[in-house]
């Protein structure tokens, strides 16, 4: 049996081909895929200067959001029909960007009965990667200007945490419109562009002294060049922006250490044992104690994975969160 799967055939360029569909084996699970989304690490992936790794090469990769419905099972617990989360892990052999996925229970999360759409649900993944980070190296922020440099759903869901756990002001940028149009219903209350403009309203919102936590969820160059003027004394940085290069990258060393700052960074949620961050991500879209819809702002086919991609990529049209649907 065929089904669709994309293929990154070198860097900047990923294609959607007919390959054979996989069939799970003892302890995986086979999903019928529903939705996928594009995430700024896939992106990443296809258009960075990094070599591209050798997981790569599996179907549907490097998507890793995704969600659909149990086809077939040979794992105790999961039954045709039951509403996945699909978080899939590296040695999972294939990704979300696939009519159909052989995944391992430890990087599937069930979904409860709910009426939320399941695009809404799907951002659950993002949201848990952002919940687990800020998790490891607890910082109180409470009635504390934060600075979140980058707006995309990373960024997005990054400000709503904060906000939530009392920050009173929550500084954040981005260079698209649409995204810095939608931060406040995040609870950004001070939406700027990046560079200059970022910079100054640190220092107006701060006394000149810089913020008292900031997270970089960008990536780039200029971004973490930037970072560390905009720390205060005593104060945090957590580096989340998968980076783009593997060339070093100069920083202001003396701010850093007469400032007495800690920085820290985190990837790859699904080391986390039960996957707990993403089941509380999903639990509060769910709830509803966030609307993640504003997000969400084109769907392609899978056909369309290049078109996709592309959007994702350049913000096109004013693109947020670009999803695949089946």
């Amino acid at each position: 049996m065929k089904m669709r799967a994309s293929h990154v055939v070198g860097k900047h360029h990923i294609v959607c081909e007919q390959v054979d569909r996989l069939d799970p084996v003892k302890g995986e699970v086979l999903v019928k895929s529903a939705w996928a989304a594009i995430c700024g690490s896939d992106v990443h992936t296809v258009h960075s200067d990094i070599p591209l790794p050798g997981r790569i090469a599996n179907p549907g990769t490097p998507g890793h959001e995704g969600i659909g419905y149990v086809e077939d099972s040979l794992v105790e617990g999961y039954a045709k029909g039951d509403l996945i989360l699909t978080v899939p892990g590296y040695e999972n052999r294939t990704g979300t960007f696939c009519d159909w996925q052989v995944i391992q229970p430890r990087y599937m999360v069930k979904v409860p009965k709910t009426d939320v759409s399941l695009p809404e649900l799907l951002m659950a993944q993002q949201f848990g990667t952002t919940i687990y980070a800020l998790r490891q190296l607890p910082y109180d922020v409470v009635g504390k200007t934060v600075m979140v440099m980058g707006q995309g759903s990373a960024g997005l869901f990054f400000a709503w945490s904060l906000k939530r756990a009392g920050a009173k002001t929550v500084i954040a940028s981005d260079y698209n419109d649409a995204r810095l149009a939608i931060s406040k219903h995040f609870g950004v209350d001070v939406p700027v562009k990046p560079g200059q403009q970022a910079f100054q309203a640190v220092m107006d919102h701060t006394g000149g002294k810089g913020v008292d936590y900031l997270v970089e969820a960008v990536g780039n160059t200029e971004a973490l060049g930037q970072s560390i003027g905009m720390i205060g004394i005593d104060g945090h940085g957590l580096y989340f922006g998968q980076p783009m290069t593997k060339d070093f990258v100069p920083f202001n060393f003396h701010d850093f250490q007469r400032r007495r700052m800690t920085i820290n960074s985190h990837t790859e949620t699904l080391r986390e044992p039960h996957l707990l961050s993403f089941k509380y991500a999903l639990d509060l879209i769910v709830r509803r104690e966030i609307d993640v819809s504003p997000l969400l702002s084109h769907t392609f086919t899978m056909d369309e994975i290049e078109k996709a991609m592309d959007y994702a990529t350049t913000y096109k049209e004013n693109a947020r969160k670009v999803c695949i649907k089946f």
